[in-house]
Parts: C-alpha cells; sequence; structure tokens
C-alpha cells in the first residue's frame, strides 16, 4: 500500500475546512490562502483550490469582491458568508469529536505495543 497516497488523501479531505478557518480571520485572495497551508505544511497547487473555492461558492459558503492591486491585475478576495460561518461551526464540532476519536484510538493501540 502507498502511503504518499493515503496521506494525500487525508489531507485532501480536510482541505474545505482548513481553507473556511483561514477565511474565518478576515477576507483573503487566492494566493494567501495557499500561502496560509503552506505554513502549515499543507502543500497544495492552484489547480486545487481554484475548484474547491468555486464549489463553496456556488453552495453560498464563499462570497467574494474585487479589489484593485497595486502589484498587477485586481485581486479577488473571498469572504464567508453566514451560512459559511454556521457550515464552519458545524464541521468545527465534528473535526474535535473525530480528532478526540482518532487520538483516543492511536494513542490506546500504543499503550498496548
Amino acid at each position: 500500500m502507498n502511503s504518499e497516497n493515503t496521506k494525500a488523501q487525508m489531507r485532501k479531505g480536510i482541505l474545505e475546512f482548513c481553507i473556511l478557518s483561514i477565511l474565518k480571520e478576515r477576507d483573503y485572495y487566492t494566493s494567501e490562502i495557499l500561502e496560509e497551508l503552506k505554513k502549515v505544511k499543507l502543500l497544495v497547487v492552484e489547480g486545487t483550490v481554484y475548484p474547491l473555492l468555486t464549489r463553496l461558492k456556488n453552495g453560498d459558503l464563499l462570497t467574494y469582491r474585487w479589489e484593485e492591486s497595486n502589484a498587477g491585475p485586481p485581486r479577488k478576495y473571498y469572504k464567508l458568508t453566514e451560512k459559511g460561518e454556521l457550515f464552519l461551526g458545524e464541521l468545527t464540532e465534528t473535526w474535535e469529536e473525530l480528532a478526540n476519536a482518532v487520538q483516543e484510538i492511536t494513542t490506546k493501540n500504543q499503550d498496548n505495543e
């Protein structure tokens, strides 16, 4: 079994949650979102993030605005909607339950070795 594939699938599964969590802080444009993900070693390519942002926008979880930039073309800044904030709250609860369960199982199994 390929561990790299498994690790990639684990990262992919939580990417939506991570992006929504980043946007809770403030409005971001795509390059800033990618930088935040890189800071915590969730390395993602733009080709993965753009479709995800579009899907979240189409689900009314995000909105965006265009802002002029001194360093090039206008930038699209993404922001959580009220629906997005509620959805993030639900994901946060689910994540905490899941993380606790995984921690309990993996710690228990390590103690039995």
